[in-house]
């Protein structure tokens, strides 16, 4: 049976990331690592920052190969649908100057950040470019993937900033809050498998008694 639930939970989760991401950067008070780094670029090209996400998604893809990751369904759909929506969110909220308005946008930013991430992940259609060379670098190098995925980070949010992208207290409540909701969701949206519902290549299975586990092999 063709796995439709797992898609529209794939692609729900991915648009979700992609408005997430809109949020806070309407919010200006300071953006996940990556997407410091996308803003950074953005204003150096003149790319729209979603437009730079899905250049920047294709690039990471290419250091797959020689670290022998194998990207699936979700991988590809990942670097296209979290650039696109997070444009789309973006022409769609105005930006409001107000602290008032800015604080709430960041927080709805940052939950639904975790949610959308616990939505894409149990899909199991492969976790993103960004993962996949964090869990893949921690494989080849034998690296934790706390340490992987903090120097990957530190590196981009170091660069971006130096681009001109935005740091803020947003920057560091994303850091802290991330992990946790991370977990939260997974363990809400875990997916029982059955035998209609196999994994495809390079997917990531997620048990229900296994959340923690599973968010630290693939976020």
């Amino acid at each position: 049976m063709f796995p439709y639930r797992r898609l529209i939970r794939l692609y729900t989760g991915l648009t979700l990331y992609g408005a997430s991401s809109a949020l806070m950067i309407r919010a200006g008070l300071g953006l996940d690592p990556w997407d410091v780094f996308h803003q950074g670029l953005s204003r150096l090209t003149g790319l729209s920052i979603g437009v730079v996400s899905i250049v920047v998604g294709a690039a990471v893809l290419l250091l797959w190969w020689p670290i022998r990751q194998r990207p699936g369904l979700g991988t590809v759909s990942n670097v296209f649908v979290v650039g696109l929506a997070m444009d789309a969110g973006l022409d769609l909220l105005p930006y409001d100057g107000r602290l008032a308005v800015r604080v709430p946008l960041l927080l709805s930013g940052v939950l639904l950040n975790g949610v959308a991430t616990g939505l894409y992940i149990t899909a199991r259609f492969g976790p993103g470019p960004r993962d996949g060379l964090m869990t893949g670098l921690h494989r080849r190098t034998g690296r934790s993937v706390r340490l992987v995925r903090t120097g990957i980070e530190l590196t981009v949010l170091a660069a971006g900033f130096a681009l001109g992208g935005s740091v803020g207290a947003g920057t560091v409540l994303y850091a802290l809050a991330i992990g946790p909701l991370a977990q939260f969701f997974l363990r809400v949206f875990a997916m029982p498998e059955s035998p209609s519902d196999l994994p495809v290549a390079g997917s990531v299975v997620i048990r229900r008694d296994a959340p923690e586990r599973a968010a630290a092999d693939t976020i």
